[in-house]
């Protein structure tokens, strides 16, 4: 029997049923959840950093520390059995300020070009439009796609070297070779992984449209 995707006007259990794939509660106070707070911390002090006090190498460490977090936060909420609806909210969102902040300051600083901004930033900018009309036909956002997660983690691993290689010369060449490998990478995962929801976008509707006709 298929199951019938998710409407934002479904009727939702409350406590820990909560919404969310399974597993998933309404917790807020776990330890998940509070390095992903720590993690959105970690934006406006890389910026700071990186922007004003352009103490490179203190920004390489947090943005490093930022990007290993990403997958930290993952594996302690599996671990513990501490999955909850807020962390599934906020681990996107920490991905995307990190990405966003990232690119502008690098881009800024001329480290990386600004025709690799634009791309990144277009695939975001269809990925908005794309929720904008699922949730005009009643849909909540899709979960997180592993590749998805997958693009995320690469690009923000990728941005601390393309950062090393900048600010420290004797790794210029090493680091910017694995830098833009990774980067290069990255992108194309991430457009990759867009597609794949905007085909997950294109069932749902063509379900919503047969449901209402």
């Amino acid at each position: 029997m298929s199951r019938r995707p998710a409407r934002a006007d479904d009727a939702q259990p409350t406590g820990d049923a909560a919404a969310g794939p399974a597993g998933s509660t309404g917790r807020i106070l776990t330890v998940p959840n509070l390095i992903s707070f720590v993690r959105l911390l970690g934006v406006p002090l890389f910026l700071y950093l990186f922007l004003v006090a352009e103490a490179d190498v203190a920004a390489v460490v947090v943005l490093a520390v930022g990007g290993m977090s990403d997958w930290v936060d993952g594996f302690v909420a599996r671990r513990l059995r501490q999955v909850s609806r807020l962390g599934e909210l906020l681990d996107p969102v920490a991905d995307r300020l990190y990405i966003l902040a990232t690119l502008i300051a690098l881009t800024v600083r001329d480290v990386v070009p600004w025709q690799f901004t634009v791309a990144l930033l277009a695939r975001d900018a269809v990925m908005t439009v794309n929720l904008a009309v699922l949730r005009r036909y009643g849909y909540q956002p899709p979960p997180v796609h592993y590749l998805g997660k997958t693009a995320t983690f690469v690009l923000l691993a990728a941005f601390p070297v393309l950062l090393l290689a900048a600010t420290v010369p004797g790794a210029a060449t090493v680091a910017g070779a694995i830098g833009w490998g990774l980067a290069l990478w990255g992108l194309g995962l991430y457009w990759l992984a867009g597609g794949l929801y905007l085909i997950q976008a294109g069932r749902l509707i063509r379900a919503a449209r047969a449901e209402a006709g």
